[in-house]
């Protein structure tokens, strides 16, 4: 007879409402996956508003924005799975005119956040305070540039693919740009588990995560099929490019690259200013 998982409690698990992150957690989603006995209430919000209740350690368990971490370090451990990692490609700035890098500087650029890693990565390249920048929801931000409210934009997800549908043309892709500054991947979310529930549960709540994300990488067809419905203007081929660039070998675990891209992002941006210093950084699992 097989063993029963123990009863737990229902743990908060936030995650943004996008193709690669549903593709991720399709296994519990589905209830195809073990959950050792806890039940996995998912919380789809916007990255930023998810820092932002990291930062209150509102959640269980959330995907996170690796520029956010260091604010959240002292409740939160990092997971060694679940990254979306741009190795050589990630976020773009898009702007309604060809322009180079350096027209970028003192524009007015539309972001999703500035607690994401797109925003880090993009205030590295222009320097702090070397450009101007407004909110917007990531979703809305093409929509934005495209009827002249912002220079440019700074797009993270699906925007990545459909900018060109908005007439857009991109004049940086800072994966690239960070790829060829320090010759590694672009660490720009992971999960994170609160520090509260003690080391042992922590381990096996990653190891529910990691078998989410392996059952969708087993079972492809049917994982894109339930990431569909987060997917905006993509069709299915789009929305399976989209998940195969965020979800991979990666995601499955850091790896020793993926951990060093982690610790040299934060340093770099710890060095200019832009994040408190992070200290060790857990990988659990």
């Amino acid at each position: 007879m097989k063993p029963t998982s123990p009863v737990r409690p229902t743990l908060t698990l936030g995650h943004s409402p996008d193709p690669d992150d549903a593709f991720m957690f399709y296994g519990l989603a589905a209830g195809r996956v073990d959950g050792r006995g806890w039940r996995f209430e998912h919380v789809l919000q916007d990255i930023q508003t998810l820092n932002e209740r990291a930062r209150r350690g509102e959640l269980d368990v959330t995907a996170i924005s690796i520029h956010a971490y260091p604010y959240v370090a002292d409740r939160y451990a990092l997971t060694a799975c679940g990254s979306s990692m741009g190795d050589g490609y990630g976020p773009l700035v898009v702007a309604r005119e060809p322009m180079e890098v350096g027209d970028l500087s003192g524009k007015l650029i539309a972001v999703p956040g500035e607690m994401t890693t797109a925003f880090l990565a993009l205030s590295l390249l222009l320097g702090r305070g070397g450009f101007r920048h407004e909110v917007v929801v990531f979703d809305r931000i093409l929509d934005h540039v495209a009827a002249g409210r912002a220079d440019a934009g700074l797009v993270i997800h699906e925007g990545q693919l459909t900018y060109q549908n908005h007439r857009l043309h991109n004049v940086v892709d800072l994966g690239a740009w960070w790829k060829e500054r320090t010759g590694l991947p672009l660490p720009l979310g992971g999960n994170c588990i609160r520090r509260d529930h003690g080391r042992t549960d922590m381990e096996a709540i990653a190891a529910v995560l990691k078998e989410s994300i392996r059952f969708s990488l087993d079972h492809r067809s049917e994982a894109v099929e339930h990431a569909l419905q987060y997917a905006r203007d993509m069709g299915r081929h789009l929305a399976d490019e989209f998940v195969g660039m965020y979800v991979n070998e990666w995601t499955v675990d850091y790896g020793p690259t993926g951990r060093a891209a982690v610790r040299e992002l934060l340093r770099q941006g710890h060095a200019a200013g832009l994040v408190p210093w992070v200290g060790e950084i857990d990988f659990i699992g």
